[in-house]
């Protein structure tokens, strides 16, 4: 089959892989009709996440048609059209029976968190989706059947964005008439300033430095901010918002703007690579407010404003999304027309010009927002 794969730092291509096969019992075989590229897949490319290797299947935002079930599995049958969750979960661990189901314990043998698909060695080995076709473990967990009358585009980002961009909104507290700030206007930026609107808050800044981006965010009514414009943007946003914003969710992780230090500890594998909307936030939020951190982090970081958060009383929270338990409640707001996240998608691609895709994505380029991939 065709597939992305990982090829070197800063290297994807499209080649033949062998297909998937059923290893286990409780395992699917999915036909992949959509996939996307999320901006956790960038820090793969980017060298930033240990554990991968060259010929490894990129992808974690996969739907498609189940092709073969294994004999355990209970809830699908061929022919059943599905998203796919990206954690990969057991469904009777410890932190499954509390609905965390991206910290599974019996997933991932490589590492602590729960597996993750296509997302490294070291989330469990677990290949991608974007491909011809997927195998998705432990299958009586998470992939969730999907009604016809609904289009790929509209239900594909149920696999993540769309769940961590709520679950983001869960964590930093936000409320009826709150002011939140949003760093990061790229996918779950932008999704979650639209959840922010619809929880009722009153004023939300959104935080980047791409134009396109920054007028997209302004579309949805939100104020917007180049962060390249002001020496201090935390001290800025204290400034204009009396004393801090009550919610920040920072949707940017460790690929956002470095410093020179920063780039050269990360370089060393002595930093995690960038910390900058960190930094944003401990200035940014109020005294008692909360703080979120969605987008993905390394492992370790110097000089964390630890203090900043401390004396100020800061509740910070973060994580990878345990999105398998979000997906039926936003699949409902889906079928009633109360949300819809089809706006952000700006190409539509082929499986084969994924490499290109990955390039437009990655320097931001032809106002790309959001790749959908077609096999």
């Amino acid at each position: 089959m065709k597939a992305i794969v990982y090829d070197g730092i800063q290297k994807v291509q499209c080649r033949e892989v062998p297909d998937p096969k059923i290893e286990k019992d409780d395992d699917i075989i999915v036909k992949v009709t959509s996939t996307a590229i999320c901006g956790s897949d960038l820090h793969l490319v980017h060298g930033l996440v240990k554990g991968m290797y060259d010929g490894f299947v990129l992808g974690h935002e996969t739907m498609g048609i189940v092709e073969e079930v294994g004999k355990g599995v209970t809830n699908l049958k061929k022919g059943d059209r599905v998203i796919v969750p990206f954690p990969v979960a057991c469904g009777h661990c410890f932190y499954c029976d509390c609905h965390e189901y991206s910290q599974c314990d019996n997933t991932n043998a490589y590492g602590e968190a729960g597996g993750l698909l296509g997302y490294s060695k070291s989330y469990g080995d677990y290949q991608g989706g974007q491909a011809e076709y997927i195998r998705v473990p432990h299958a009586n967990v998470g992939p969730v059947r999907i009604p016809e009358e609904l289009t790929d585009e509209q239900v594909l980002f149920l696999t993540d964005i769309l769940p961590t961009s709520l679950w983001g909104t869960e964590i930093a507290n936000v409320k009826n008439n709150d002011t939140v700030v949003v760093l990061g206007c790229g996918p779950v930026g932008l999704l979650t300033i639209k959840w922010c609107i619809q929880k009722g808050a009153k004023r939300v800044i959104a935080v980047d430095r791409v134009g396109y981006r920054l007028e997209h965010a302004k579309s949805y009514g939100a104020e917007v901010l180049n962060f390249e414009e002001y020496d201090e943007t935390g001290a800025y946003i204290k400034e204009i918002t009396s004393g801090g914003a009550d919610c920040v969710i920072d949707c940017v992780g460790l690929d956002g703007k470095m410093s020179l230090m920063e780039k050269v500890e990360t370089a060393l594998k002595l930093q995690g690579g960038s910390k900058s909307a960190i930094e944003i936030a401990s200035q940014a939020v109020r005294k008692c407010g909360h703080v979120a951190l969605v987008g993905v982090y390394g492992t370790k970081y110097n000089n964390f404003p630890l203090g900043n958060f401390f004396t100020r009383n800061i509740t910070l929270k973060m994580g990878q999304c345990p999105a398998t338990r979000y997906v039926e409640p936003i699949l409902e707001k889906i079928k009633n027309g109360e949300f819809d996240a089809t706006d952000i998608i700006t190409h539509k691609l082929s499986l084969e010009e994924g490499r290109h895709a990955y390039e437009i994505f990655d320097a931001k380029e032809d106002n790309c927002i959001k790749v959908i991939l077609k096999p």
